[in-house]
């Protein structure tokens, strides 16, 4: 009988302090502290994250110790959520890749790993679920069509990665990554990073130039970028394509502040009528 394997997951949470907008919108020393319904986002998201079957311990990636030094509040809220068991904390990078590198070297080479933000404030233990299923990758990235996202939320503003004919799809900040020829895609992650104002170049470096025809032509669908980008990184990396649109939901601007508040201000009211009609 295989035996089922748990899963490290690596939250990343470093931020601008005070300066991000929503930190700034909410009163909070840093954006990964913000208060949204009443709860910080770390906190949101390592409660999912303890709630979720397979996840054996949590690596939390900032925010730096250096933005609460004269703010012993803040410093001893994010303490009492490194409390939580199984948690632990690392020092933030200069980059979200960097970040992400240097918590998975702290791992064993051969154990798996769900990678995602502290800016998720809706994750849910269903969402990741899919990913850490699909163990016959090295690597699986979460996504969402967008026309689903479009439909559920139409005021909503995501960004569509458009593949093939239709609307296209959107990321969840959600990858597991299953084995450590997986890691590797990490590293490219951080060469994108230091090409991020030349997308061609990306697309090219990934994809090859045939792949950024295709993509131009609209011929290019997530099966074949996928596909193509397995066979250049020699790897076996492919997209879950997740049933919630919520997945493709963070907390970036404060439009999407206002819309995660109303979507949990209308969660916790499903809830309690829920448990009125159970009671009666």
């Amino acid at each position: 009988m295989t035996r089922t394997r748990a899963y490290a997951a690596i939250v990343l949470a470093g931020d601008r302090g005070p300066d991000d907008p929503i930190a700034a919108a909410t009163g909070a020393p840093c954006k990964s502290l913000s208060p949204v319904g009443g709860i910080a986002l770390l906190e949101r998201v390592l409660e999912t994250l303890r709630d979720t079957p397979r996840i054996g311990s949590i690596i939390v990636v900032g925010p730096a110790r250096t933005m609460f030094a004269d703010d012993s509040h803040a410093a001893a809220q994010l303490d009492t959520l490194l409390q939580m068991p199984g948690v632990r904390w690392v020092a933030p990078a200069d980059s979200p890749s960097a970040s992400a590198a240097g918590a998975l070297a702290l791992l064993e080479p051969d154990q798996p790993a769900l990678l995602t933000t502290a800016d998720h404030a809706l994750l849910r233990p269903s969402m990741i679920a899919p990913l850490l299923a699909a163990e016959g990758n090295d690597l699986s990235v979460g996504m969402v069509e967008y026309a689903a996202v479009r439909a559920a939320y139409p005021h909503s503003r995501r960004t569509a990665i458009r593949l093939g004919r239709g609307d296209g799809y959107c990321s969840c900040n959600l990858f597991a990554i299953h084995t450590a020829a997986g890691r590797q895609l990490v590293s490219d992650w951080r060469r994108v990073e230091r090409e991020r104002k030349n997308p061609a170049r990306v697309v090219a470096g990934m994809l090859g130039w045939i792949g950024v025809l295709r993509y131009a032509l609209h011929r290019l669908t997530l099966a074949d970028a996928f596909a193509r980008l397995s066979r250049r990184r020699r790897v076996n990396v492919s997209a879950v394509l997740l049933s919630e649109p919520e997945a493709a939901i963070d907390v970036d601007s404060l439009a999407d502040l206002r819309l995660v508040e109303s979507i949990l201000a209308t969660r916790l009211a499903a809830f309690a009528g829920n448990r009125r009609v159970d009671t009666t």
